[in-house]
């Protein structure tokens, strides 16, 4: 009778969704040490950055300027990266068909609404690079170089044109021309893991101090750069930093070398950084050894 081989079935079904679970345990498993593996690896660079000598050097307001004009750069570029992912990702064109892994889909979708259309200080919708012009132009810093770079750019199609003709300082230029040799691969698990390694949350709580004291002693001239920064906090490093982690997870997936090659351009992005944060530091230094009245005949140029 059919009745005696129910509880056999049963035990079937039962055996068979247990081995299944536990091929997805010992999966997550192997992604959860690969992602701890790429931390491991990149923790000295990391501390480099959170302790790196340029946020103790910024004392005022046109300290802070110098940092956001060259910073403004890797603020435009992230950017550039993110509706990289999103194009690879998803099908962004016309006819639609679906494209990918629907759970990637979603993780990229949802970290571009955050960061293309947030929300400002006076609650308008703006990109994140918008805002941090905006931070610049309340400060008194000059916008001309990346205003210029853009423009430029996306008439000329020519980094090298658009670098020349905004003056681009070299730092800025290195750190920009990385991100896009990541880009120009396409391997959307590089362009991810920069990403997610080498853009998460690392700003450190002294530079924050800083950024808070001369806000009290300009509150009208570095509000929005404040709110950038408490912006960035709470959004990037830390939803859209768990968003980002799951999307380089599923796109290494269980390909050693897609991981290691993660970890070594992990590794290149951030020795990046510090190499933008010197850039930072020596122009800072360089402006403290100028008399003050060279100082402003520089400043009068630049604008």
């Amino acid at each position: 009778m059919f009745y005696k081989f129910v509880p056999k079935l049963q035990n079937f079904r039962i055996l068979k969704y247990s081995k299944h679970t536990i091929k997805n345990k010992m999966l997550e498993n192997n992604r959860i040490e690969k992602i701890e593996g790429i931390k491991k690896a990149i923790e000295p660079l990391r501390q480099e950055i959170i302790n790196h000598k340029v946020y103790s050097i910024i004392k005022d307001l046109e300290d802070l300027k110098i940092f956001m004009q060259f910073h403004v750069f890797a603020v435009w570029d992230f950017m550039s990266l993110l509706k990289t992912l999103q194009n690879n990702l998803t099908c962004t064109s016309v006819p639609w068909f679906p494209k990918g892994s629907a759970d990637t889909r979603y993780l990229i979708n949802e970290i571009v609404v955050g960061e293309e259309a947030d929300i400002d200080l006076y609650g308008n919708r703006k990109s994140h690079f918008e805002i941090y012009l905006d931070a610049m132009k309340q400060c008194g810093a000059s916008t001309s170089q990346i205003e210029v770079f853009t423009k430029t750019l996306n008439s000329s199609e020519n980094f090298e044109t658009a670098f020349n003709e905004a003056n681009a300082p070299q730092a800025a230029r290195d750190f920009v021309s990385f991100t896009f040799k990541i880009i120009a691969s396409k391997k959307d698990y590089l362009q991810s893991a920069i990403f997610t390694f080498g853009r998460e949350d690392l700003i450190p709580s002294m530079f924050i101090a800083i950024i808070n004291d001369i806000h009290k002693k300009f509150p009208d001239e570095i509000s929005l750069f404040k709110y950038y920064l408490e912006r960035h906090i709470e959004v990037d490093g830390g939803h859209h930093s768990h968003l980002a982690l799951q999307m380089t997870s599923n796109l290494c997936d269980k390909n050693d070398a897609y991981w290691k090659e993660a970890e070594l351009a992990t590794i290149e992005s951030l020795q990046m950084r510090i190499n933008l944060w010197d850039g930072i530091y020596q122009q800072i230094v360089d402006r403290k050894k100028v008399p003050a009245f060279e100082q402003a005949n520089h400043s009068e140029k630049v604008l």
